[in-house]
């Protein structure tokens, strides 16, 4: 009489909520060379090089002043249009980047994958942590700009306010890093969303007070910005470091509240996906 064997079996320990942040902090090495790698494959074969981090907002804004404030006739609640389109570029440009780039973590690092083990959060975070470097380069550039005309003007107002910067910031990276992850989790299967997602971003900016104020909306239309989460985190920027818009502590918190919740959804799908998405890119 044979004697029946034990069965084993293969079973990731990782739950379904968990960042495992103190892995991803063991692992802060490769995070550190994604981000370098990150910023020198992109810029090394570029005859500008990193100064495109600053001819690309300016002539940005250049083409919105045109458009939007002298053909289009936009309201900027009675500031100086440069600054009033460069602070909503400074700050959509690392929204959107950080967005679409983790919103193709899987399938674009599938060889990368299936060749190593490292935490899978590491790729959308480094995606993240690049964005970063360009966006503190044009928010410099805003800096620049915006003392101008505090030195030389009586347009703008900063206030106490601008105390906020670094949970603007993280409230943006949260809602990029949420939403990306759950759009790369289910390109893994359904690859044409990626062509959604970009059309996506281009619709969701003119839904967002990137290059009008939320007062510039029809009276009935406004209490919809409040569905957006990241209104009062455009209204809250501009309004603490120019002085002039509709921001409003409580939008802010629901806005948080969201985008928290939004990152929690995005990391049980991410963690759930990454455990076979080899199968499926």
């Amino acid at each position: 009489m044979s004697q029946e064997q034990p069965t084993y079996y293969i079973n990731s320990k990782q739950s379904l909520f968990s960042l495992n942040l103190k892995e991803v902090w063991a692992y802060r090495d490769l995070l550190y060379m994604l981000v370098k790698r990150d910023f020198v494959t992109f810029y090394k074969q570029t005859v500008l090089g990193p100064l495109w981090f600053i001819v690309q907002p300016l002539l940005t804004t250049v083409i919105y002043i045109i458009l939007f404030g002298n053909i289009a006739k936009l309201s900027t609640d009675g500031l100086p249009q440069i600054l009033f389109y460069l602070s909503g570029i400074t700050v959509w440009n690392y929204f959107s980047e950080s967005l679409t780039k983790t919103s193709t973590v899987f399938t674009a690092n599938a060889g990368m994958f299936g060749k190593v083990y490292f935490p899978r959060l590491i790729m959308p975070l480094s995606i993240v942590a690049s964005a970063l470097m360009k966006f503190a380069v044009q928010f410099g550039i805003f800096l620049a700009v915006l003392l101008y005309y505090v030195l030389f003007t009586d347009t703008v107002h900063p206030n106490s306010w601008i105390l906020l910067t670094p949970l603007l910031i993280l409230l943006m990276a949260m809602f990029a890093l949420g939403m990306g992850m759950i759009f790369s989790s289910l390109t893994t299967k359904y690859k044409d969303l990626t062509f959604l997602l970009t059309f996506g971003t281009q619709l969701f900016m003119y839904i967002t007070p990137v290059v009008y104020p939320i007062s510039a909306l029809p009276e009935k239309l406004r209490f919809l910005a409040v569905f957006n989460p990241l209104s009062s985190v455009f209204e809250c920027f501009r309004y603490a470091f120019l002085g002039a818009g509709s921001f409003d502590l409580m939008n802010l918190i629901w806005s948080s509240i969201f985008i928290f919740a939004l990152l929690i959804i995005g990391t049980v799908i991410f963690n759930k996906v990454e455990k076979s998405f080899m199968d499926t890119v």
